[in-house]
């Protein structure tokens, strides 16, 4: 169980991980938007292209949550999750957090979009972001989730946005008992990666094509449409689902 928690923040709104990707240190050259569709040209149109990576609101289906336990196992021991050498040197695919901040799911979920695959390239010299990519490169996870923790400039940032949105405060442990997921989706390295804190460790989801993004089909058939198909395959409905997605900012 964590020790502290932080204001949860209002469910996956752009305006609110807009402001806290700013607040942290990320190009205003790249923006979140809405995805009203995963299929529907027309309502996908409003989004900029290449994108960089998708933030998703899942709902914990008894068939995902089976799937989860069982790729958990796959995955081994957390505390043996491999990491770099120097800060700027790291032989990791990704950079990935445990989360250990109880009611932080979306701050980790936008920093796992902001720090990996292209996206790096989009950090300001001297922010938070940058600090927090160089600080983790060489630590081992437990090293790297205790540093996170620590972080004040990471928590302040998160606070600063907590009262934004239109969705009243839901208090403390809403969300995690509702069964909610914050899944970070980011090409990097040729590969989708499937990223939120509370797995055992990233996830790749296999190959992307140097013209693919995130919001590709085989991308989305790979990511969230593979969490869709699993709760459709043992006999549920399309789960609800929220889901924003990072791109160039718009002309």
């Amino acid at each position: 169980m964590a020790n502290k928690r932080f204001t949860m923040l209002e469910e996956n709104n752009p305006e609110v991980m807009n402001a806290l990707a700013k607040k942290l240190g990320l190009s205003s050259d790249l923006e979140f938007y809405d995805v009203y569709s995963l299929d529907d040209p027309d309502l996908l149109a409003h989004i900029p292209r290449p994108v960089y990576a998708l933030l998703v609101i899942v709902p914990l289906t008894p068939a995902w949550k089976q799937d989860r336990e069982n790729e958990n196992v796959a995955l081994g021991d957390p505390t043996s999750y491999y990491h770099g050498g120097a800060a700027g040197e790291g032989t990791e695919p990704v950079i990935w957090f445990k989360q250990i901040i109880g009611d932080a799911c979306g701050s980790y979920g936008l920093l796992h979009c902001a720090i990996n695959g292209a996206t790096s390239k989009f950090i300001l010299p001297g922010s938070t972001l940058e600090q927090l990519r160089n600080d983790a490169i060489p630590l081992l996870k437990d090293e790297r989730a205790k540093m996170l923790y620590d972080n004040k400039a990471f928590e302040e940032a998160h606070q600063s946005v907590a009262g934004m949105g239109d969705t009243p405060d839901p208090g403390i442990g809403g969300r995690e008992h509702a069964g909610q997921h914050f899944v970070a989706f980011v090409k990097a390295n040729g590969h989708l990666w499937e990223l939120e804190g509370d797995r055992n460790g990233p996830l790749d989801r296999g190959e992307l094509g140097e013209h693919e993004d995130v919001l590709s089909p085989r991308a989305l058939d790979l990511g969230l449409k593979r969490i869709i198909k699993l709760d459709l395959d043992a006999g549920g409905r399309d789960p609800r689902f929220s889901c924003i997605a990072l791109a160039p900012k718009a002309d």
